[in-house]
């Protein structure tokens, strides 16, 4: 395996991301302090909605992903992602007098996002800001906004805002359908973030093996699909490798035929839940293909199952998203410096990303 090294003229040094991912227990945890109190208020708002829609780009679509899970399995709401070119090119008017929309976006300024909420209230809908932007147009324009506390994020790639947008999204699920025990865990998550930030071995071995040059692929299912996603996004801008963010379901019903020996599976996982037992077996039966499996998360049998294992948050499986996303982040920012490139500031990309002209 060939281990690029970084550029002589490149300076390692402290990223903006790698303060950015540290900062996380406590954007949580101030996220959480915040919006707590705002339950009984989005109950009032939701009201008789019985459907939920889900709008957002990037690294938030990637957190609504999480969102309609979280949703549909704890709450028992139907939810969809919505399509904002629906709303925006082809000006479609839909009845969505049942529907409580839901708008991400970090900045709250994105011409698509905040031009499909003000079409979910003409076409109807009781609408919600998830945003770290108080003063931004979604906010500003929703019936309620769930202002995040991330506090200002300057690198590029989400890091703390997209964790606190799964903290917005689990406080909106425990609104909608009340569950003591899952409230009482929501405020231990911050401890157990700052936990994964004291960086295990076997996340430098990961740094080593994804360094090489064969293709990656990570996967999830169900509530950590988003994890699966959001870490291949986070490769893709930051490392600039291209990467395939699957649910396993999907991969063997095809993709899996690409899969070979150079192939780097990242597999993640829930400590618990129905999905474990799959993600076991896939892990298996990817190393029989001769691919290097690093696991994120799981039970023991999982982590048998994997050749690096990367511990993950000792949190059930609703809200261990909220953890198993940490670890990835910490070896994406280590990845990018030894590929001699500054996560900071990936190439071609801005802070706010405008689709096209609304």
């Amino acid at each position: 395996m060939t281990v690029p090294s970084a550029p002589s003229g490149f300076a390692p040094g402290v990223t903006m991301m790698a303060q950015e991912i540290a900062e996380q227990p406590t954007a949580v945890a101030r996220t959480l302090e915040t919006l707590m109190p705002l339950r009984q208020e989005l109950r009032t708002l939701a009201g008789h909605r019985r459907r939920v829609l889900l709008v957002a780009r990037g690294s938030s679509d990637n957190a609504a992903v999480y969102g309609r899970y979280l949703l549909e399995t704890r709450s028992g709401i139907p939810a969809a992602l919505s399509a904002p070119s629906v709303a925006t090119h082809y000006r479609s008017e839909l009845d969505l007098s049942d529907t409580l929309v839901v708008a991400l976006s970090q900045s709250g300024g994105t011409d698509e996002i905040v031009a499909t909420q003000h079409w979910a209230r003409r076409c109807g809908a009781a609408t919600v800001a998830i945003t770290n932007d108080e003063d931004s147009p979604l906010a500003k324009e929703a019936d309620i906004a769930l202002v995040t506390r991330a506090g200002r994020e300057l690198a590029v790639p989400a890091t703390k805002s997209y964790t606190t947008q799964l903290a917005a999204l689990a406080v909106l699920a425990t609104a909608l359908a009340p569950e003591p025990e899952l409230e009482d865990e929501l405020l231990r998550v911050p401890g157990e973030m700052a936990a994964l930030l004291e960086t295990p071995p076997q996340v430098q071995q990961a740094v080593d093996q994804l360094a090489g040059d064969g293709p990656t692929l990570v996967v999830g299912r169900g509530l950590t699909l988003a994890t699966a996603l959001e870490v291949a996004l986070k490769l893709e801008e930051t490392c600039l490798r291209p990467v395939r963010g699957l649910s396993y379901a999907d991969l063997r019903h095809g993709p899996i035929a690409m899969v070979s020996a150079d192939t780097t599976a990242i597999v993640i996982s829930a400590p618990d839940g129905p999905l474990v037992p799959g993600l076991t077996t896939l892990a298996s039966d990817l190393r029989q293909l001769g691919t290097t499996v690093i696991g994120i998360g799981g039970n023991s049998e999982f982590r048998d199952a994997c050749e690096v294992a990367i511990p993950g948050p000792a949190l059930s499986e609703p809200l261990a998203p909220l953890g198993l996303i940490l670890p990835p982040q910490l070896a994406i920012e280590k990845l990018a410096r030894r590929l001699g490139l500054d996560p900071d500031a990936p190439r071609g990309l801005a802070k706010v990303t405008q689709t096209d002209r609304v």
